[in-house]
Formats: C-alpha cells, sequence, structure tokens
C-alpha cells in the first residue's frame, strides 16, 4: 500500500568513489528563492562545484531533479532536469526530460539525487525507498540503450542510461529515460567518465499529494481546459507533432539549409508534421502524465521508429540538403540507439560537409547525399577514424582546421532549427542563453513567427521579451513541467484571448514593459502555491525565474564567460539567406546593450554586485 506524502525535500547524495551516501534537507527559504527542479540543481551545484574542474573528471558532479509536480497529476508534469557542468562547452548546462525516471524517483520519496565521484569500475545505481545500492555493470558496458533497458527497466521503476556514446565520451552523448531524452551538452559522457552506465530508481512507494488539494483541482481543471482549446496544445501538436512547426518555418524562410546557408527549400515541406502523418501512419508515442501528446510514432521503411522532432529533421535533415523522412528517422533511431544528441551530430555532419567542399578536410560526406552518414554516426559514437574529431563538436573542429564561419555554435553547442536572420528576437537569444545556442531558454520564434505578434525584422523591444520569457522559462523548468504548455497556459487566458490582435501586437512591440505587466503566468504560480503550501505572489514567483537565471549566467562567469562568449556565427551577422532578396542578417549589437542594461550586467556581460545582492545571491 503507497504512504501518503504532501511533500517532501530529501536530496539523494551520492559519492560514486567510496561509494557513501548522504541525505540532505531543503529548507523552506531555499525551496522558496530556488523553487525545485534546474533552480534547485543550481543551487546545489553552486554550493558544490569549483570553477575550472574538468567536466569530464571526478569532480564533476551531476544533479538529477525532478520538480514539485511531478506525481501530483499535474498536465504535462512527467518531467526531470539534468544539471551538471558540460564536456562540450566548458560551462554549466541544464537538460530537460521526460521518461519514467523522475516518477520513479520521486515516488521512491526522493526529491533530487546528486551523483559526484568516479567509481573504480563500470556499475549501475539503483535507488528505493531505503537509499541506494550499487551494481555491477560489466556486462552492460558496451551495450546499446535498448538492450540495456531490457535488461534494468521494470514494473514502477524507470532509469536514465548511457549508450556507447557516452562510455567512448563523446563529447555531446546524451542519456535517455524510456524514449526521451537528455539531449544537450553532453550529460551521457560525464557518466560515462564516471563508469556510470545508468541510475535506476524503483518507485510505487509515494503518493504525493498537494498541501492544498482544493485549490490544486481548480488550477489543475483551469490548466487542463487550456490545453484542450489552445491550438498549438490541442491541434497542431497533438495531431502532428513538434515537426508542425516545419510549414510555418518554410514559409518564415528559417529553416535550417545546407548548414544555414538558406533558409527555404523547394522539398521542405515533406519534413512537415501533416505530411508525415498522411503517409508514415503516426500514432502518439508520448510522455506520461500528458495532455498535448506531441510525441508519435510512425512506419518508416517497413519499421515503426520515433517520429523524429522538428529540432531533428531540421539539424539531421534540412541543413544536410536531406529530405527523405525515412533516412532521418534510421538516422535518429541510430542516434537513439548509441546515445548521441541529434542536433550537435547534425550540426557537426553539416560543417564536415562544407569544410570538404571548402578543401579544408578531405571527407566523403557531401550535401543531398545520404552516402556515408549511417558510418560517419557510428565513427562519431565509436570515436573511430574522422569521427574521433567530430566528437568533439564544431567549435573544436572550427578551431583545428578553419571554418569557424559556418561553425554554426553559440558557446559550444550547436544551434537548434531555426535561422535567426528571419527572427531577430531569437538571434539574441540564442546569443545570450546561458546554456549556449539553445532555442529554449525564450523561444521569440513563437512571437516572432508563429503567432506573429513580434516583428521579426525589428530590433524593438526584443531585448525585454526576451529577458521575461528567460525568467519565465526558469520558473516552468523549476516547476518542472513542459514548456508547451506556455502556449495555452499564456494565451488562452482572457486579456491575449479576447484583446484584439492588432492591439495586442501593437502593445508588444511599442509598449513591451505593460504587455509584460499584463501577461498571465499565475497558473503556474497557482500550481507552486497549492502543492507547497508556500504562498508566492507573481512577482516573488517570476524574481525566482530571474534569480535562477542569475545564478546560471554567474556561474558561467566563473569559468570565463564574457561579452565575447555572447556572440552568433559570422554567417548569420554578415551574410544573408540565399532565397532572401534583401539578405538580411542579425543586428544583434542593437540588441545586446540594451539587454545587458535590462539584466543588471556591466558592460562585459558580469552581473554587478548590486545585482547578485538584489537576488540574494552572495549569501
Amino acid at each position: 500500500m503507497q504512504k501518503i506524502k504532501e511533500t517532501h525535500n530529501k536530496i539523494l547524495e551520492i559519492d560514486l568513489h567510496d561509494r557513501s551516501i548522504n541525505i540532505l534537507e531543503i529548507g523552506a527559504t531555499v525551496r522558496k528563492r530556488f523553487l525545485g527542479g534546474k533552480g534547485l540543481g543550481l543551487k546545489l551545484l553552486y554550493d558544490r562545484l569549483s570553477p575550472g574542474i574538468d567536466p569530464l573528471g571526478p569532480e564533476n558532479i551531476i544533479a538529477l531533479m525532478p520538480g514539485i509536480l511531478m506525481g501530483t497529476g499535474a498536465p504535462c508534469s512527467g518531467r526531470f532536469m539534468a544539471v551538471f557542468k558540460s564536456p562540450l562547452t566548458g560551462i554549466i548546462s541544464t537538460a530537460s526530460c521526460g521518461g519514467p525516471f523522475g516518477m520513479a524517483l520521486k515516488t521512491a520519496g526522493w526529491d533530487g539525487l546528486v551523483i559526484s565521484g568516479c567509481a573504480d569500475v563500470p556499475i549501475y545505481i539503483l535507488i528505493t525507498d531505503d537509499g541506494a545500492a550499487f551494481k555491477d555493470a560489466g556486462q552492460l558496458w558496451g551495450c546499446e540503450i535498448p538492450e540495456v533497458q531490457s535488461v534494468l527497466d521494470e514494473r514502477k521503476a524507470g532509469s536514465v542510461v548511457i549508450g556507447p556514446a557516452g562510455e567512448n565520451r563523446v563529447l555531446f552523448a546524451n542519456a535517455v529515460s524510456g524514449h526521451r531524452f537528455l539531449g544537450r551538452g553532453g550529460l551521457g559522457a560525464v557518466m560515462g567518465s564516471k563508469n556510470l552506465k545508468a541510475v535506476v530508481a524503483r518507485g510505487g512507494v509515494y503518493k504525493l499529494r498537494p498541501v492544498d488539494r482544493d485549490g490544486f483541482q481548480k488550477t489543475k481543471t483551469l490548466a487542463t481546459r487550456y490545453l484542450n482549446q489552445n491550438t498549438i496544445t490541442a491541434d497542431r501538436y497533438r495531431n502532428f507533432g513538434t515537426c508542425a512547426n516545419v510549414r510555418p518555418c518554410l514559409d518564415a524562410r528559417i529553416l535550417p539549409v545546407h548548414n544555414f546557408q538558406d533558409g527555404w527549400h523547394a522539398q521542405g515541406d515533406r519534413l512537415s508534421g501533416e505530411a508525415m502523418a498522411a503517409k508514415h501512419q503516426t500514432k502518439h508515442h508520448t510522455c506520461k502524465p500528458c495532455t498535448i501528446l506531441c510525441g508519435h510514432r510512425g512506419i518508416f521503411k517497413g519499421a515503426r521508429l520515433p517520429v523524429p522532432e522538428y529540432e531533428t529533421v531540421g539539424i539531421l535533415g534540412a541543413s544536410l540538403g536531406i529530405f527523405d523522412p525515412d533516412l532521418i528517422a534510421q538516422w535518429n533511431d541510430s542516434c537513439n540507439r548509441l546515445g548521441l544528441d541529434t542536433i550537435s551530430t547534425g550540426g557537426t555532419l553539416a560543417w564536415t560537409m562544407e569544410a570538404a567542399a571548402q578543401g579544408l578536410i578531405t571527407s566523403k560526406l557531401c550535401f543531398g547525399s545520404q552516402r556515408g552518414i549511417d558510418q560517419a554516426i557510428q565513427d562519431i559514437a565509436y570515436q573511430q577514424d574522422f569521427g574521433a574529431e567530430m566528437a568533439s563538436g564544431t567549435r573544436y573542429l572550427a578551431t583545428k582546421y578553419g571554418g569557424q564561419d559556418f561553425a554554426m555554435q553559440v558557446k559550444g553547442l550547436e544551434l537548434a532549427a531555426y535561422d535567426p536572420r528571419g527572427s531577430f528576437g531569437q538571434g539574441l537569444a540564442y546569443a545570450v542563453a546561458n546554456r549556449g545556442g539553445c532555442h529554449l531558454s525564450a523561444y521569440m520564434i513563437a512571437q516572432e513567427v508563429f503567432f506573429d505578434l513580434l516583428k521579426p525584422y525589428s530590433t524593438r523591444s526584443k531585448a525585454k521579451w526576451v529577458k521575461f520569457l528567460e525568467d519565465l522559462n526558469c520558473c516552468i523548468n523549476a516547476l518542472k513541467t513542459c514548456q508547451f504548455t506556455m502556449y495555452a497556459y499564456v494565451l488562452e487566458s482572457p486579456l491575449p484571448k479576447h484583446i484584439p490582435k492588432p492591439l495586442l501586437r501593437w502593445l508588444m512591440h511599442y509598449l513591451p514593459g505593460a504587455a509584460i505587466f499584463l501577461v498571465d503566468f499565475s497558473i503556474f504560480r497557482d500550481f507552486w502555491n497549492t502543492v507547497t503550501g508556500f504562498r508566492l505572489t507573481n512577482r516573488d514567483f517570476i524574481t525566482a525565474g530571474e534569480r535562477i537565471h542569475i545564478l546560471e549566467r554567474y556561474m558561467n562567469t566563473r569559468e570565463g564567460i564574457t561579452r565575447k562568449d555572447d556572440n552568433l556565427p559570422a554567417r548569420l551577422l554578415n551574410t544573408g539567406r540565399a532565397s532572401d532578396p534583401q539578405k538580411q542578417t542579425v543586428p544583434l549589437e542593437n540588441m545586446l546593450a540594451e539587454y545587458y542594461r535590462l539584466r543588471g550586467y556591466d558592460e562585459n556581460g558580469i552581473p554587478t554586485m548590486a545585482t547578485l545582492q538584489r537576488l540574494e545571491l552572495l549569501e
């Protein structure tokens, strides 16, 4: 019989070197300041991680953090965060994941897991409500991810598993829970460096109950209604997955083609969610619990495989000049089995194709051809031949061989599948994102392209919107819930729903401060208040998001990040898209100074002492 708990603040801390276990209690002050998930994970690393340590050394720390919504039944809450120092970027990285691990960890009685040290032999960790046990993983070492999952996964259990790419310390190796991925920044390589093949949690012991059950139920009912009436969450993503983004991105000419040389291609629609649903018999295959149901599977060359996400068809497809969903689905499946981030893999392959075309390196890979791609993916995962160099990503390759102008990365992290020359706010968001070339820190594409609420070729108001969305997304990743819920929770609330669109656009463009003040994010705040019993105002809540963001930035500046790193590849700053008659480029400098002023950074991009003190980060 399950035990009932309203909330718990126990963090399990494990040192792999001496196999010691410690239990941390999280106090109310820390909880309210950093909320949970990403925020609490960053705080735990900040208190423990010395600047300058080797990301692949035993001193690196991994925090696996479900948020306060996990296990409550809130919509789209089956997600957890990983926080660690990235071997790909050399700075702090965070990754979000669905899959069963978070639920298993939380219902085993743990609000988070912190792992340090290095095991002397390959192991996996088994977590129960009693603590943790260390199990031999010698026979699992070298196995692909599905094989390991078939051995370790069981009823009411969830795992985080790495594949051969992680074992071989590919700098963009990922980790997998179920069929969802901790994709960015190289968590798989960090686990591999620790001889840690997997973490398994055996849950089902506890049932989580909100402190204010009536208030929680009212918030859940409203949230579910909004999700089921929003165009994106109830229609486009539910029916077509994230590849529903392909058509609007083609129309805006921001789908990356041939390593961001262009943003449009005549065959681009073959990659759309609508086209794949019609041709590939797609069905739902998603996180649990989920209301949006954006994940899908389909039939590709006779095999039922995951439908590649938008980022994958954009970077592992269009950016390579490949528009055949069957091929992309197979490469996506190979990456999933081996444990490779598809965005960094695709970005690295695209750089290799262009570098070969320019004579910087010798490679058979070329745009528009599938020849050699299957082998290249294998070579990256096993660090074979030129794959051993590709395994370090585009920043490394461009530093060694040249071609930095077309190494499509920021701070070492390869860009996602949106060309910011058609979305200036997204260009700023890429440049200043804490983990590098991340599209999710402030997803300006939605406002500038999908909803036509901000002018994509204007710099006006973009710094304010990037800052606000970064703060709000930090709150969402601290709760932790799916970021797609923002479409519904914000846009279905009365003001944006009923204000005439021309007036809303005018407010957002010319009076961004007033428009931001009118944004209703109270569903997120109310979930926090009703689950924990701690009462935060809207201002308290969004300030917590700001605090989380600034803490991450401060940790990165301790690793050497300054203004010089808040930049974009030269291609995006100096060269227009092939299909754009205006040859627009991103006017980054026009936005960056304003962003720094709003953030409370000095002219070099470092948070000022006044900013750190205001947010109580120096105690």
